[in-house]
C-alpha cells in the first residue's frame, strides 16, 4: 500500500507538472496574441480570449475555436468546431506560425461579419462560421467569362403576388358593398320617418291645425 500510494503521488505530481507546462506555453501564446485582439474594432465582441485551466488546458479564441498543446507538450494545435466536426486549422511548434494562423482566422471572421451586416441579416441567425483552410487559394484557370443569368422570379413569390392582388380586389368589392348597404339603409330610414310623420299629421295634427288655423296646407 505504501508503494502504491507513493507511485500514485508521483504520477499525480508528474501530471500536474505536465499541465503546468501546457498552461505556461498557452500563456505565452496568449501574450503573443494580445496585440491582435487590441487591434479589433471596439464594437466587435466576437473574440474573447480565455485560458481554460482544466484537465486539458485550452486557449479559446472565440466560442468555436481554441488552441491546445499536443502530447509532446511542444506542438501547438489550432482547432475549429464546425457543423461537420472538429477541424485542425494549423499545427506547429513555432508560436509565430500559430499567431499568423489565428490572425488570418480573425480577419476572415471579420469579413464574414461585414458581409452579414451588409446583407441585413441578424448576426444570431448563423449556425456557425464556415471552416477555412490555411492553404493559399489556387489561381483560377483563364477562360471566357460567362454572363450572369437574369434573376428569375420564384413560384412562391409569384403566388404571393397573385394572392395579394386577389386580396386587394376583394377588399374593394367589400367596401363598395358596404357603401351601397349604408346608402340603402339611410334612404329606408328617411322614408320610414316621412311615413310616420304623415300618419301623425293625418290622425292628430291635421285636426288641431284646422281648429287653430282653419286652413291645412294639404
Amino acid at each position: 500500500m505504501r508503494r502504491a500510494r507513493t507511485e500514485n503521488a508521483e504520477r499525480t505530481e508528474a501530471i500536474a507538472d505536465l499541465r503546468e507546462i501546457e498552461i505556461g506555453r498557452l500563456a505565452l501564446l496568449e501574450s503573443a496574441l494580445k496585440p491582435v485582439v487590441r487591434e479589433l474594432p471596439p464594437n466587435v465582441d466576437m473574440f474573447d480570449m480565455a485560458l481554460a485551466q482544466g484537465e486539458r488546458p485550452r486557449l479559446f479564441i472565440d466560442m468555436v475555436s481554441f488552441v491546445d498543446v499536443g502530447h509532446d507538450r511542444r506542438t501547438y494545435r489550432f482547432f475549429q468546431d464546425t457543423l461537420y466536426g472538429r477541424l485542425l486549422i494549423a499545427e506547429s511548434r513555432q508560436i509565430e506560425c500559430i499567431v499568423d494562423a489565428v490572425t488570418n482566422y480573425v480577419a476572415r471572421r471579420l469579413v464574414e461579419r461585414e458581409k452579414t451586416l451588409a446583407a441585413g441579416r441578424p448576426l444570431g441567425q448563423e449556425q456557425g462560421p464556415p471552416a477555412w483552410s490555411t492553404r493559399p487559394p489556387e489561381a483560377a484557370e483563364p477562360g471566357p467569362s460567362t454572363p450572369a443569368a437574369p434573376p428569375v422570379a420564384s413560384a412562391s413569390s409569384t403566388a404571393r403576388h397573385v394572392k395579394g392582388h386577389r386580396r386587394g380586389v376583394g377588399r374593394l368589392l367589400a367596401e363598395a358593398l358596404s357603401f351601397i348597404l349604408m346608402t340603402l339603409g339611410s334612404i329606408t330610414l328617411i322614408g320610414l320617418l316621412g311615413i310616420g310623420l304623415y300618419l301623425v299629421w293625418t290622425t292628430r295634427l291635421r285636426d288641431l291645425w284646422v281648429y287653430w288655423v282653419r286652413s291645412p296646407p294639404f
